[in-house]
């Protein structure tokens, strides 16, 4: 039994919002054809089969049935970025819904019920949104619109805009940094995170 699930009735069924999704559950399950903005169905399955079995991995996901509909996923940050010298810093790496469900409020469900969850209250949960991710076609929004739907979104699953000097940030002028802090993190971990945002030209925290 997943600890967390949320029951959505649409008109097209049932959805299931539930997790974290084990590996071994993932593995049961097919995978919506549509689920291809990052890549291919398939592939994209072995992903989060993948982040379900790292540590800290954590995969939540929309279900019809035995199909997988949507997925959200946390999980530690790339050793590469600053992020990932924080000890309590999760990155919501991905979030995708199957444009045939797009209309349901799924994805705002889902990341309700994840950041509710017990799982996510000892983390600053981080969000990269980078421009050149989003599925614009599907949505027939312009990149500043698409934008603004998505942080509103996330602003709803109560994460805030977060200003950063972070050079995949600043890359492009629609990206944005979000981020939510959990009710356990220690105010010790918070202003290292808040340190950590601006870094100084020789790569130190900068206080502020």
């Amino acid at each position: 039994m997943l600890a967390d699930i949320l029951e959505l009735q649409t008109e097209k069924g049932t959805v299931y919002i539930e997790g974290p999704a084990p590996g071994e559950y993932l593995e049961s399950l097919s995978m919506n054809q549509q689920l291809n903005n990052f890549r291919p169905a398939g592939k994209q399955k072995e992903a989060l089969i993948n982040i379900s079995k790292i540590p800290q991995g954590m995969i939540y996901i929309a279900r019809h049935q035995k199909e997988i509909i949507g997925y959200v996923t946390f999980h530690q940050p790339d050793e590469y970025t600053r992020w990932s010298k924080h000890p309590r810093i999760l990155e919501m790496g991905g979030i995708e819904i199957s444009p045939e469900w797009r209309k349901y409020k799924i994805g705002l469900n889902l990341l309700k019920v994840a950041f509710s969850a017990k799982p996510l209250e000892d983390f600053i949960v981080i969000t990269m949104e980078y421009a050149w991710h989003w599925d614009l076609r599907s949505s027939g929004l312009d990149v500043w619109k698409y934008q603004k739907m998505l942080t509103g979104m996330f602003s709803r699953a109560g994460l805030s805009k977060v200003s950063t000097d972070d050079p995949d940030i600043l890359e492009h002028p629609c990206n944005v940094l979000m981020a939510k802090i959990g009710p356990g993190v220690s105010k010790q971990d918070i202003l290292l995170f808040e340190s950590m945002r601006f870094m100084s030209k020789y790569g130190e925290a900068v206080q502020i």
